[in-house]
């Protein structure tokens, strides 16, 4: 049924007139031209299309735009930009966390939820945080090595009074 749905994006309130049984990702790479979050199995498996809702970690290919009225979502392009990298952003081109680059919108997402929940995280910790997402490239090593550099220079910031992105 095509119906009038209020989201709050990347801290914009946004009212859009959609089926309301399209997918969060449909809407987010077709109606908004949100490229960020991507496409990969269809399946909510393999993290590709990750986003934050409401603080949580959720797959945009399984939601139903018609069941998030009022919430808040946050997409890779909601989390720093070019001329302002959030300090993960910053972390993974540091650490050249990244090859082909497909999964790491997700993983971004993933590891800032992570980051916002628990500002000193073990190795451990964000293994697990990052386990759902799906990398073929080989780069886990750099990846979770860029999640580290992130958080130790957040908490050093926020020791220091500097502004977070």
């Amino acid at each position: 049924m095509i119906r009038d749905v209020q989201l709050r994006i990347n801290g914009q309130p946004r009212r859009l007139e959609v089926d309301d049984t399209a997918s969060l990702l449909d809407v987010l790479r077709n109606r908004l031209d949100l490229k960020g979050a991507r496409f990969g199995c269809g399946a909510g498996e393999c993290g590709a299309c990750a986003v934050l809702v409401d603080g949580e970690v959720e797959t945009a290919c399984q939601l139903e735009v018609g069941h998030l009225e009022g919430r808040t979502i946050l997409t890779l392009e909601g989390i720093g930009s070019p001329e302002r990298p959030h300090p993960l952003q910053q972390a993974f081109l540091d650490r050249q966390a990244g090859q082909c680059g497909y999964c790491l919108s997700g993983i971004l997402v993933s590891a800032k939820a992570l980051l916002d929940h628990n500002p000193d995280p073990t190795r451990a910790e964000i293994a697990r945080a990052l386990d759902r997402h799906l990398c073929r490239c080989g780069a886990h090593n750099r990846i979770m090595d860029a999640v580290s550099l992130a958080a130790r220079r957040m908490r050093e910031d926020a020791t220091a009074g500097a502004p977070l992105a």
